[in-house]
């Protein structure tokens, strides 16, 4: 059965269908949703009900999957865990443990892993158990974000190095969430503020809620300049938002994209996600 492609956005996003992702893919078929994974920075599975060996086979065909540290729910596993219930028990976490606050961070534009040196080219987010209402993924295209600036703000960016954090998305909602040892297995990273794809050299802005600072700004100046450009590029013409079915399963590029979470009532219904983040492998800074 030939695959099918229906516009997400008109300027990025592609739901793919005529495909069984939870069953093994062949090198053609999957050399078509890698490009249009390229092309399009968003895609989209429908009716794909995944479980966790599933979900990294399918993964894995993008490249090596990250491991979630000691931060996450699912730490030493390839599953960065989105959800409201108890990992063991199953049972409703309540809305003030330290787990919630911590996913507060999530509602925050950001691109997954930009916290690391090398930082992770796409993330497969899978809708497992989902709320009836609430609890969308928003995305927004960020090299819509850099088209729109004006010439003289992207020459100004081009060469710009912005620091990047857990511990600055994290102490936005709750400071000191993050022990001194979980800061010191991610110690802050430099990275580029844009990014240019490597198969159509199209650009992106790079920025989010994990960079706190710019490379020799003034701390208010770097993170006045970086709010500036999250807000220029996530207008809402630049946004989709996913509302989740369960066995919904999507692809974003991370290079491209920022991502963020959206409220729902944690304590009537249930949640779960489960992400794998594949690995990039170049850094965004001349070696």
């Amino acid at each position: 059965m030939a695959l099918t492609f229906k516009k997400l956005h008109p300027l990025y996003g592609v739901e793919i269908g005529g495909v069984d992702v939870t069953r093994p893919v062949d090198a053609r078929t999957f050399g078509q949703i890698r490009a249009a994974f390229e092309e399009h920075s968003v895609v989209l599975f429908r009716d794909q009900p995944m479980d966790d060996t599933k979900q990294i086979a399918f993964s894995e065909l993008f490249g090596p999957l990250e491991i979630s540290g000691s931060a996450n729910p699912g730490v030493g596993t390839p599953f960065a865990r989105q959800s409201n219930l108890d990992i063991k028990s199953g049972e409703t976490i309540p809305v003030d443990d330290w787990r919630m606050i911590y996913q507060k961070a999530n509602y925050l534009w950001h691109s997954d892993s930009s916290f690391k040196r090398v930082p992770s080219l796409c993330s497969l987010l899978s809708g497992r158990i989902c709320p009836p209402s609430g609890g969308n993924t928003e995305l927004t295209c960020m090299r819509a974000g850099y088209r729109v600036l004006p010439d003289s703000l992207k020459n100004k960016i081009e060469t710009l190095v912005a620091e990047h954090a857990l511990s600055h998305s994290r102490d936005r909602v709750e400071p000191g969430i993050l022990s001194a040892a979980q800061k010191a297995e991610l110690p802050a990273v430099r990275q580029g503020m844009v990014r240019v794809n490597p198969i159509n050299f199209r650009k992106a802005l790079y920025v989010g809620a994990h960079a706190g600072a710019i490379e020799g700004w003034n701390q208010d100046d770097g993170r006045g300049l970086i709010d500036e450009l999250i807000e220029r590029a996530t207008i809402e013409d630049h946004r989709i938002s996913h509302a989740w079915r369960e066995g919904d399963i999507i692809v974003w590029d991370n290079r491209a994209v920022v991502h963020r979470a959206t409220a729902y009532d944690t304590v009537k219904h249930k949640r779960l996600m489960q992400r794998t983040t594949v690995g990039g492998n170049e850094s965004t800074l001349p070696r």
